[in-house]
């Protein structure tokens, strides 16, 4: 199959309307474009495990805050195109905000809890974007299996509670962190960075990286990790740490003794950059 570009949420809906009906399985990759190795990491285990490899490309403006970077968040279609198709998609959907939200949409889906803390307390409204999109793509594409990546750690447990609560007839994939050579986790936002401010940003992988160490060596008090970890970070020129934690894998909730599945977090500004990054945690 070539690869088809869909602009149209009603052409969207129909053509995986008639996959679905000819009893070929689809797999969705969710994005807003400007992809990397992350994604097409994404794409190719789609394109192991299904017939028809949808990637949609949309930069959701309800995910967005109005101090954010929505207006010059990276849209490259043409090379997303040409990655999209060499990782094996057979379609790319990139509709336009209209075509998602159309004159008159007023329906939002709140995820709740486990959406509130962290990503939700730093970025009002966040998740419920989130949610909302991803429930709409999810309906347009009819997705068999979705896929998504461990980097985005609070939103991938956002969505797989929205499938679960919802029902949505949909397996939740989460693949591992790609990341660059010196540990950098692959994010489009790294574009955003000058030389200098690439180097720096290593600091988010040398703090999560200490922070399994001192588990794995016998640590299990919180406190003293995460001092460390806000030090190291603390003293990377332009880093200032929006927040540094050690939480339950499952419910996100703070853990200060430690025991069981851990997830340590951190979200840290590299000059007028903002990058996220977790490593999971098993206590031995």
């Amino acid at each position: 199959m070539m690869l088809q570009v869909i602009r149209s949420a009603r052409r969207m809906a129909a053509a995986s309307a008639r996959w679905q009906q000819r009893d070929r399985t689809i797999g969705v990759v969710p994005t807003m474009g400007a992809l990397h190795e992350g994604h097409l990491s994404l794409i190719r285990a789609a394109r192991a495990q299904t017939d028809v490899v949808i990637v949609t490309v949309f930069v959701n403006p309800l995910q967005f805050g109005p101090q954010e970077d929505f207006r010059r968040y990276p849209r490259p279609l043409f090379t997303d195109l040409r990655l999209a198709r060499s990782a094996g998609a057979d379609v790319v959907f990139a509709p336009s905000a209209k075509q998602v939200y159309p004159d008159g949409f007023q329906t939002a889906v709140e995820v709740g809890e486990l959406a509130r803390r962290w990503e939700g307390a730093a970025r009002p409204g966040h998740f419920r974007g989130v949610a909302t999109v991803v429930a709409i793509l999810f309906q347009l594409t009819r997705p068999t299996r979705a896929y998504v990546g461990q980097k985005d750690y609070q939103q991938a447990l956002v969505i797989e509670r929205l499938v679960r609560d919802l029902k949505l007839p949909v397996r939740l994939h989460v693949l591992p962190t790609v990341r660059e050579t010196d540990g950098l986790a692959m994010s489009s936002r790294n574009a955003y960075l000058t030389a200098a401010e690439r180097r720096q940003a290593v600091v988010l992988h040398q703090a999560l990286a200490h922070a399994r160490q001192r588990i794995r060596a016998g640590e299990r008090h919180a406190e003293p990790i995460i001092e460390a970890m806000r030090r190291l970070i603390s003293d990377a020129p332009g880093a200032r740490i929006d927040y540094a934690a050690i939480v339950d894998a499952k419910t996100l909730e703070p853990r200060w003794r430690l025991r069981g599945r851990l997830t340590v977090l951190v979200a840290v500004w590299i000059g007028r950059t903002r990058l996220i990054d977790n490593l999971l945690v098993d206590v031995p």
